[in-house]
C-alpha cells in the first residue's frame, strides 16, 4: 500500500480519503493513479489522504470493497462513499464525484 499526501496530517484530519484500487502496473492503472495524483495535488493539496491499493498484492481488500471493476477510485470522506471505475480520464467526472468544480465552473454564472 502507497499512501500520498500531506504527510503532516493524521489520516482522520484529512478533509479527503480516498483509496485507488489498480492491477499491478498495467497502462489503465498507470494513467489511474497519474491523473488522480494530478488532480489531487491541483484542487485538494494539502487536505487529501490518497490510498493506492494494488489488489494483485492484496486481494483481501478488493473483496472487502466488493469491486466490480478495476481501477476504482473509492471516496470514502467527505460525505457518501462514492465509486468512480476507469482511468480517471475524464476530469469533469472525476471532479463531480469528488463534489468538486473545475475552474471554469467556478467562473461560470448558472442563474
Amino acid at each position: 500500500m502507497e499512501a500520498e499526501g500531506s504527510l503532516e496530517q493524521e489520516p482522520e484530519a484529512a478533509e479527503y480519503v480516498l483509496h485507488l484500487y489498480i492491477t499491478g502496473a498495467t497502462p489503465n492503472s498507470t494513467r489511474a493513479v497519474r491523473n488522480i495524483k494530478e488532480i489531487c495535488e491541483l484542487y485538494l493539496q494539502g487536505r487529501y489522504e490518497l490510498i493506492i491499493v494494488d489488489i494483485y498484492q492484496q486481494p483481501e481488500l478488493a473483496q472487502q470493497e466488493q469491486l466490480i471493476g478495476v481501477p476504482t477510485l473509492v471516496k470514502k470522506r467527505p460525505g457518501l462513499i462514492r465509486r468512480l471505475v476507469g482511468d480517471l480520464s475524464n476530469r469533469e467526472r472525476v471532479l463531480a464525484a469528488l463534489g468538486l468544480t473545475s475552474p471554469s465552473d467556478r467562473n461560470s454564472t448558472n442563474g
